[in-house]
């Protein structure tokens, strides 16, 4: 197959402009040029008889190495030829970057149908024009994509005889038209059929399109540039649910909830008119086997799911009828509790397990659907399993403290995992539970797609640096360093996840494959995702493994300051004062009262006058943390905070790598140390502080997230939605608005700081609207937790000059609501708990009972669980008509 490509681009001096054919960049395709504008280059293709059609992608090279690719996981297409005849190709392009509203392109908005590519073109020796265009979500209209113009063969302007397209790849619409039987200049437009009728139901709007006259021949084909077709149907808007699967309850769960659970779920949703189910990370976190695992976002493994989540349903049962009946019971007992029980559940959800692995595991691992999941997933599950029987046999997942594979060896595990080896049946134990999570997990997606229904699922932006990949892959973390958040709404001394950092450099080197196969892999269960703190992908805040706390991290990257740099705003750099604690008597006073003498005796070292330093085995806040260890009276705590808050207490927090270049401490005009600067130095400071965190970065950090996020986002179909909450640089609207990621929109967390409140109305059609997160209060728990900001809101937002109700009744709740679903956002996902305020007779009575976690609080017990079950909720006429009547109403649908 002959293919000639051409292309229109204006490159600059020493640029050059390839085309690498399905994906193979190693065999470019090198194009020409005489005007650095028209660039042409030819090739000849081998088709196998199986290959439908051949997609392709435009790139910019100088000195062999790839500046620009064109942008999206939508490639150009052609379909192939399946002759024996001589004929040849010209293709004319232009470049192409994203579509215009991308997203619409997603499988998320693509979910009714799999298309199979059934079409083959058999080319006669005439010659033949091929027209191709995108446009999105006609499936959903029941329409498809047509061509009407001048001349007999288009019909003649016919709204009743149209030339009907192909769609020869999702949303991607072809047609072949005998050029022999063309009047030039042709004119025409693309249309929209009706798939029932045939007729058009639509014109593009568009200018008539012409071709003038096209040079083809009986031995050539000629294909049109991709066109992006619009009509002017309403873009889609949904509205959606989000809970934790832990959270769900039905009257088979056995104590928390499964994926079997996330089917009725989607049920549920469909009778409400809803279209989307968002959950949190369902990946496996078991690391102590306690209640700490709980935390849904410190997983050991980026692939492996949580084993809690199967539903034993599902499952064979037990062939001792007495096993079986106390399981039985067991699961009405732990089904009964209001909250999850993580640890008896766990317990004895792996108990079951082990059991019925006893007795299935051999049958069912000898089965071709075990063994082609186990082919497609053997890179991940067979160190995941390997970690998992080590992890259990020596006590711990600290993989630095095993007495043998502390450093992964692949030749090791490939002999650790060998079917013939003796820890090979406690091995295949991982793979079994994997496997039936996988089936599970796969049949509710599935159903979900089948339903119309968006499964939404989430990414975290950290793992466990006790997990599977810190032992496999250490290259690819900073493993000296803790991520977190700096200082926010949700927490005054920022947030310490303990997670590892990236190491993006070495990431960098194969285009972060390891990020891409985890993308891919979440593909196949779900149509949308939450990126988790998109930020880190600018930049991570870095904490320092000496503490505990947020407050003296730093942006990695970052441009840390020199001293010269700061007193070229006008503050004269003194090191000892400006980046060790500041204490004196005054401080110590205030922050201790009557336990100042025993806290200067036992922790502090005197200087001089009333100046005192941090003795050298508390100087840290791991070492304090050390000493309190098992102390939770509340004195011991008070003065363990205290000290944390002494240590944290400088100017400047030296760079991570250059010890002579420094950063402003976040937050710090909270503290003492900057109450001692006179006015002109706090003025000068502040400017210098604005500058580094509001200015500085934005170029630096555009750039950073530009080398990641196209390639990860455009690695899958899936709809991408970025968590942009928190301290966002300017920078940040800048990439997602580029790349067409959703934002995240919430009423009490403003992107506006002119804005007490976030207006709805304004909010942008390409983001998700919430009330609340998992990480806040409900909307029912907000309210009650600040009288006067309430009231304003109450006035100032809702419009109401009534006395401020104390709680939030139903119809306040409804009312709040009601004007989130009519805002702009793509998605209105709202979390269980909002949905259900609305009604006063089925929501829960205990307000602080719907909090699933309290970000102050490190070790929070993640246990939130429905109130009701879900075949309960189902039969809740009044609230289930009130959803489904205000979606409706509101077209989200």
């Amino acid at each position: 197959m002959k293919i000639t490509f051409r292309i229109e681009y204006r490159t600059a001096w020493g640029e050059e402009i390839g085309v690498s054919i399905n994906g193979n960049e190693t065999k470019l395709i090198p194009l020409s040029t005489r005007d650095g504008i028209i660039w042409e280059g030819k090739t000849e293709y081998e088709v196998e008889e199986k290959d439908k059609i051949l997609s392709y992608r435009y790139g910019v090279y100088r000195n062999h190495r790839c500046i620009r690719l064109e942008r999206g996981n939508m490639q150009h297409i052609i379909p192939t030829i399946v002759s024996k005849k001589n004929i040849s190709i010209q293709v004319d392009d232009s470049w192409r970057d994203l579509p215009i509203n991308s997203f619409l392109y997603s499988s998320a908005f693509s979910r009714h149908y799999l298309l199979p590519i059934e079409h083959s073109f058999n080319y006669s020796t005439a010659g033949n024009i091929i027209f191709r265009a995108l446009c999105p979500t006609l499936r959903h209209r029941n329409q498809k994509l047509g061509i009407s113009g001048n001349g007999e063969v288009f019909g003649n302007w016919n709204p009743e005889k149209p030339i009907e397209m192909f769609e020869i790849k999702q949303n991607e619409w072809i047609a072949v038209i005998d050029a022999s039987q063309l009047n030039y200049p042709l004119e025409y437009k693309f249309v929209a059929i009706d798939e029932k009728t045939n007729k058009v139901v639509e014109w593009e709007n568009h200018n008539n399109r012409i071709i003038n006259q096209c040079d083809v021949h009986p031995t050539r084909i000629y294909t049109t540039p991709e066109a992006e077709v619009f009509f002017n149907a309403k873009l889609p808007k949904v509205a959606g649910t989000t809970i934790p699967i832990f959270s769900l309850k039905s009257e088979g769960s056995f104590g928390v909830g499964d994926f079997g659970d996330l089917k009725k779920m989607i049920d549920w949703a469909v009778l409400t008119h809803q279209h989307a189910i968002q959950i949190l990370p369902i990946n496996d976190t078991t690391i102590t086997n306690t209640w700490t695992d709980s935390y849904p976002y410190n997983s050991i493994s980026i692939y492996a799911f949580h084993p809690m989540y199967i539903d034993l349903r599902q499952v064979e049962k037990l062939k001792d009828e007495k096993l079986q009946s106390e399981y039985d019971t067991k699961q009405q007992e732990l089904n009964a509790l209001p909250q999850v029980d993580y640890e008896a559940v766990n317990e004895a959800k792996r108990s079951y397990l082990k059991l019925l692995f006893k007795q299935e595991g051999k049958r069912k691992l000898s089965t071709n659907s075990f063994k082609e999941f186990y082919q497609k997933n053997a890179h991940w599950l067979q160190p995941y399993a390997a970690f998992s029987f080590l992890r259990d046999k020596y006590g711990t997942p600290k993989f630095s403290e095993w007495p043998e594979y502390t450093i992964y060896k692949k030749e090791d595990i490939d002999n650790l995992c060998d079917t013939k080896s003796k820890s090979y049946n406690e091995i295949s134990f991982y793979y079994y539970v994997q496997y039936l999570l996988h089936i599970q997990l796969l049949n509710a997606s599935d159903y979900a797609r089948e339903k119309g229904v968006i499964l939404k699922g989430d990414i975290p932006i950290g793992i466990s640096r006790n997990s599977v990949e810190a032992w496999i892959e250490p290259y690819y973390f900073n493993m000296n360093g803790q991520a977190g958040a700096p200082p926010d709404a949700f927490s005054a001394n920022g947030q310490n996840w303990g997670f590892p950092t990236y190491n993006w450099d070495v990431m960098e080197k194969d285009n972060y494959q390891w990020w891409q196969k985890r993308f891919r892999k979440m593909a196949e269960y779900f149509t949308a995702y939450r990126i988790d703190h998109i930020l880190g992908f600018f930049r991570i805040w870095e904490i320092p493994t000496h503490s505990v706390h947020g407050l003296l991290g730093q942006f990695v990257p970052s441009l840390p300051m020199s001293t010269s740099e700061i007193e070229s705003y006008g503050l004269p750099f003194q090191k000892e004062f400006m980046t060790k604690p500041f204490i004196n008597d005054k401080i110590i006073k205030e922050k201790f009262g009557e336990k100042s003498e025993y806290v200067v005796r036992h922790f502090l070292r005197h200087e001089h006058h009333d100046i005192y330093s941090m003795q050298p085995k508390f100087d840290t806040q791991r070492k304090v943390e050390a000493y309190f260890a098992n102390k939770s009276d509340e004195e011991s705590l008070t003065i363990k905070e205290g000290l944390y808050s002494l240590i944290s207490d400088v100017l400047f927090v030296p760079d991570r790598k250059d010890k002579n270049l420094y950063h402003p401490r976040i937050a710090v005009q909270n503290d003492y140390v900057y109450k001692q600067l006179s006015w002109k130095e706090k003025e000068a400071f502040n400017n210098l502080y604005n500058d580094y965190y509001y200015k500085r970065h934005n170029r630096f950090w555009y750039e950073q997230a530009m080398k990641k996020l196209p390639t990860l986002t455009q690695s899958t179909f899936m709809l991408c939605c970025g968590e942009d909450l928190g301290m966002v640089p300017d920078c940040v609207p800048w990439v997602m608005n580029e790349l067409e990621i959703l934002s995240l929109e919430i009423q009490r967390m403003p992107k506006n700081p002119a804005h007490e409140f976030g207006h709805v109305w304004e909010y942008p059609y390409r983001s998700v609207c919430t009330i609340s997160t998992h990480d806040m209060s409900t909307l029912r728990g907000w309210w009650e937790e600040n009288y006067n900001q309430t009231s304003h809101f109450y006035k100032h937002i809702m419009g109401h000059w009534d006395e401020t109700p104390k709680i939030a009744s139903g119809w306040v709740c409804e009312e709040i609501i009601k004007r989130h679903l009519e805002c702009p956002s793509i998605l209105c996902i709202l979390s269980f708990q909002d949905w259900l305020s609305m009604d006063e007779d089925i929501r829960n009575k205990d307000v602080e009972a719907e909090r699933i976690n309290i970000p102050a609080i490190p070790r929070h017990y993640w246990r939130y669980r429905m109130h009701l079950s879900i075949e309960e909720l189902i039969k809740c006429d009044k609230i289930n008509e009130k959803i489904r009547n205000i979606i409706d109403e509101n077209e989200r649908n």
